[in-house]
């Protein structure tokens, strides 16, 4: 299968990481953060370095990963200054993407209502009337954005947003009637905080055309203390389940990019330690 690394997971330095990828015999680079900036603030000049580095280094663009639309709630509205804000910076990421040739942009979705749908009473008493139809209209002028440009948006799942499941997600996709510019960007930790189970649940849900990208970590979570452990690969609640979905998506043939997320460290801070640690699972796991 087709394997990367988010890079800054090992370094802001991207020759560095490179160095590193090349190590470990590992071809696609997603960009997050490359130096201090995060990508969609890069000059034009340090996108063209950016883009002749990895093209030497034979190292295609497999996603350009900006936290797009993170930090917005339902309150906001398409239009308003910070919904604005985001627009604009998508629209200097898919920029940076036909650069240097991705084929992917990542969004993400608004902070997280927790009860969405309802019934026998809990539509009345307990779900947030109207936040799932809100986060729509938030999303929708991307999409059209992505049409126009030619490029493929992935929302992620993720801990803390409106999307955290890969029934949302997709459901977001068919709402927005988006399965010509949309995607899941797939993260099966942070789906673990909404207690969804990776395989088989997960993977069915979006085994049928609507997986776009995959980040693969281990977590600890534990949602009555609102507290997350990131834990060396392998060595989580989703050890069981990843050789498993490893083997699906083998017999698939899944065609997207696998990309680790490299945000275990050994309690050191030392990230690329944590990878170092986390490298030899994913290999065996997804090679």
């Amino acid at each position: 299968m087709k394997l990367g690394v988010i890079c800054d997971g090992i370094s802001r330095n991207l020759l560095h990481a490179v160095d590193v990828m090349d190590e470990f015999g590992l071809e696609y680079a997603e960009l997050q953060f490359v130096g201090d900036k995060e990508v969609g603030d890069h000059s034009q000049q340090e996108i063209s370095a950016i883009n002749t580095l990895l093209r030497d280094r034979g190292k295609p663009v497999s996603c350009l990963s900006r936290h797009i639309f993170a930090g917005l709630t339902v309150n906001n509205v398409p239009g308003d200054s910070l919904h604005t804000h985001h627009m604009d910076a998508l629209k200097r990421v898919i920029d940076m993407a036909h650069v240097v040739g991705s084929p992917l942009v990542r969004i993400m979705s608004c902070k997280k209502e927790q009860i969405l749908w309802g019934k026998n009473g809990a539509e009345k008493w307990n779900v947030a009337n109207g936040a799932w139809e809100k986060s729509l209209a938030l999303i929708a002028p991307a999409v059209d954005l992505a049409r126009a440009e030619g490029i493929t948006l992935v929302v992620e799942t993720g801990n803390g947003t409106m999307i955290n499941s890969n029934y949302t997600a997709c459901k977001l996709i068919d709402d927005l009637d988006a399965r010509d510019a949309l995607k899941v960007l797939w993260d099966p930790a942070n789906n673990c905080w909404c207690h969804e189970i990776a395989f088989p649940d997960g993977y069915q849900q979006v085994s049928d055309g609507y997986l776009g990208h995959v980040h693969i970590k281990d977590v600890r979570v534990d949602s009555p203390r609102a507290t997350l452990e990131v834990k060396k690969l392998g060595e989580g609640q989703l050890a069981d389940q990843y050789s498993l979905l490893a083997r699906a998506m083998h017999k698939d043939n899944y065609d997207g990019v696998i990309s680790l997320e490299s945000v275990y460290h050994p309690g050191n801070g030392d990230f690329e330690a944590g990878f170092r640690e986390c490298i030899h699972p994913f290999l065996s796991l997804f090679e």
